[in-house]
Order: structure tokens, then sequence, then C-alpha cells
């Protein structure tokens, strides 16, 4: 996966050995000890993550297709941010097992699921950017002619572009990556020239992390100015929603952007260091897989959302049943007056 921090080791400072590092004095080898091990708890805690994942976009998405406007340009918006959750969670059982145990999965699958985890990933930046650009338009440059036609095809025309942009990205990624044996076990990893690792990191943290945050903090400082502004509550609402939805994402995936960008520049000569540095990676990693069950909790902080889920799981065989039950006593109804003139003309021929 393109994201793990792959060092570079040395004869002459360090090697690795039996999972630690090796430090070496006057071409004497000192193994280190036993390092903590994050790897069971980081595979356990992305199957956890799937199920609550899954289980809350799908919920988000039956909402959304069933219950809301989907020409509502943020609901648009928020349809494709479940979907684009839902393809990075489809793998993460894959790397769970790759870190419980080791890549099971052959080289075509490894090659599949680097893809999916990274159009996932970069579909959600360029959605989250062109969402926070849109309320923009909408609350800052209200003066300016902006009919819901234009905004729906603005917002048709980004999510195109976040999957065919995101799509196109991951091909690269996909292809260098390899299924290795080491030790005994197979390993899904990018077997790149370290240089060429590096720089790809770089444009990684670059482009989808600093550049659509220094847009979107421009964007929301504009916002919150003219909201603080403005007494239109359901505008209000709406910038609020939006903008929980874009700082989960920079909180989950921030500390672990900023930990790549460091592990390209810092490489640890001591196995105290190494192992801190695997420590903070470890959580950071869990931190970011996270997000993908972020937003379906945020949108249900909506009263309209969590009543229409209601409507939608709990009360929906109530209606039905209660419209049966008006229908069969509708039935009884009329088929008792169609049967009144019948008697009626039987009393009255008994009666002569």
């Amino acid at each position: 996966m393109t994201t793990i921090i792959q060092e570079e080791t040395t004869l002459e400072s360090y090697s690795t050995v039996s999972g630690g590092l090796v430090e070496t004095t006057d071409d004497v080898v000192y193994p280190c000890d036993e390092m903590f091990n994050f790897e069971t708890i980081s595979g356990v805690s992305q199957i956890l993550i799937f199920i609550f994942s899954v289980t809350g976009n799908c919920l988000l998405l039956l909402v959304l297709v069933t219950q809301e406007n989907l020409r509502n340009v943020t609901n648009l918006f928020v349809l494709n941010l479940a979907c684009s959750d839902l393809i990075f969670t489809v793998t993460l059982p894959f790397w769970a097992v790759h870190q419980l145990h080791h890549w099971i999965f052959g080289e075509f699958t490894c090659k599949l699921m680097t893809a999916a985890y990274i159009v996932g990933l970069y579909s959600s930046i360029i959605l989250l950017t062109a969402m926070t650009v849109d309320r923009f338009t909408i609350v800052v440059l209200h003066n300016m002619p902006s009919y819901s036609v234009r905004r729906q095809r603005f917002a048709i025309v980004a999510c195109v572009a976040a999957w065919v942009i995101s799509t196109a990205a991951s091909l690269s990624d996909a292809i260098k990556m390899k299924v290795e044996e080491s030790g005994g076990a197979f390993l899904c990893e990018d077997l790149s020239d370290e240089h060429d690792v590096k720089l790809g990191y770089y444009l990684q943290v670059s482009l989808l992390f600093f550049l659509p945050l220094a847009i979107i903090v421009f964007c929301y400082s504009a916002i919150l100015k003219t909201v603080l502004q403005a007494s239109n509550r359901k505008t209000s609402r709406t910038v609020v929603l939006v903008l929980c939805i874009v700082a989960a994402f920079f909180i989950c995936w921030g500390p672990h952007s900023i930990l790549l960008f460091i592990g390209t520049l810092y490489e640890p000569k001591d196995c105290n260091a190494q192992e801190r540095l695997e420590i903070a990676y470890s959580i950071c990693h869990m931190l970011a897989y996270s997000h993908c069950c972020m937003n379906p909790l945020l949108y249900m902080h909506s009263q309209k959302t969590r009543r229409h889920l209601l409507d939608l799981l709990c009360c929906e065989k109530a209606k039905n049943k209660k419209r049966e039950r008006a229908t069969g006593q509708s039935t009884q109804i009329v088929a008792f007056v169609a049967k009144k003139p019948l008697l009626l003309r039987l009393n009255y021929t008994a009666n002569r």
C-alpha cells in the first residue's frame, strides 16, 4: 500500500532483524529488544471500522435515495461521499488480514484493493473541496447569479471529475504494487525505488492535503464571516453541517498525512525512536481509517434525517398495517351499504 512508510536501512548504521532494528558499533551487531507490536490491534480495529462504516453508510444511502431530494446539491455531494467511503471501507478487511496474517489474496487483488483504497481517499478530498466551494459561492457570492440549475451542473461536474481524477491517480500506484515473499510470508507492497516513493509522498501530501486544506480554510474564513453577519438559520445549519464533515476529514487524516511527510525526512537511528515512530504511525493509521464512519454520524445529527430513518426502519410496517386495516374497514362498509337495499326489499316482502 502506498501509504506504508518504507524506511531505508544501511549496514553502517542499522539494519532490520526479527521485527526490530539492529544497532551497530565498530562492526559489532546488537539486536534491539522486541518492540511493541501494533499489528494485531490495528487489524482488529480495521474489522470493527469496516462493520460500523458499512452499516452507517448503507443506512445513509438508503435514506438519501428513498427519502431525500437528490436534486438538492448538498444531498448529491453527501451521496457521493457515502459511495466513496464504502469503496474505501471494502478494502479494510483485506488490509486487516494482511496485518494479522499475511497477503493471501494474490497479486491482482493486491492491485485492485490498492486502487480502491486510493479512489476512496482521493475522491473524498475532491468532493469535500467542491462542497466547500459550493457553500462559498452560495453564502459569500450570493449577489452573483447562482441559479439552482447552475449549482446542480457544478455539483454533477465536480462529482464526475472526482471519480475520474481519483481513478486515474489510482492506476499508477496500483501498477507498482507487487506481492513478494519475505520470511515465509507474502506482502503486498510498493517495490519502487525509494526516491520515487518519497516523491509520491510529497505529491500526495501537497496536492491532496495541504492544497485542499488551504482552499477550504480560505473559503470557510469568508463563509463564517458572512454567516455571523446574517440571520438565516437554515443557511447557517447547512454551513455548519458541511463544516463538520470537512473538519472531521482533516482531523482524522491530518495527523496521518503530517506523519507521512515527516517519515520521508526523518530516519530514526535507534530502537526507541523507531518504536515511537511505529506506534505513532499505527495510531494515526487507525484514526485515519475511522473517518469512513464519521459522515453517517454527522449527517444523522439532523432531526429530519433521523425522522426519515425512523420512518424507514421502524414505522413503515406500522403504517402498512394501519393502511391495510383502514382498507379492510372501507371494504366492509362498502359491502354493507351494497347489501342494505337488498335487506330492505326482503323485509318489505316479508311484511306484506
